[in-house]
């Protein structure tokens, strides 16, 4: 009930958002029927993913079920493809900083001086 309240209100937001900016009024009843709908979509994404993964022999829902989901709006598509490629970019950077991180209090040396050291070793082995 909470969550239907919540698409309500957003709903509600939406619509008065889009009534001013074109200069009209939308009816109560009109934007029950949208806030229904909307959810009754909602709900229906909700299974489609779920099934996605399941097919897929997951428990998880990944974002190439969400692809999958938006496939047939191709601005959509390209919208989620390029959020997921900023979150992957943006997760790699935390963890390369947390590899630097902990190599630093460990007093190890950073990828690059352990590459160095090891070929100051080779060099002085083959002298």
């Amino acid at each position: 009930q909470r969550l239907k309240a919540a698409v309500h209100y957003t709903v509600g937001c939406l619509v008065q958002d889009v009534a001013e900016d074109k200069e009209m009024q939308f009816s109560k009843q009109t934007i029950a029927a949208i806030s229904e709908i909307t959810f009754r979509q909602c709900e229906n994404f909700a299974k489609d993913l779920e099934m996605f993964a399941r097919h897929a022999k997951r428990s998880t829902v990944t974002t190439e079920d969400v692809k999958l989901l938006a496939r047939r709006s191709n601005s959509l598509l390209k919208y989620i493809t390029q959020k997921s490629e900023e979150l992957a970019a943006s997760n790699m950077e935390q963890k390369e900083k947390k590899k630097k991180k902990s190599s630093a209090a460990k007093g190890g040396r950073t990828s690059g001086e352990q590459e160095a050291a090891v070929t100051e070793s080779e060099d002085s082995n083959m002298a």
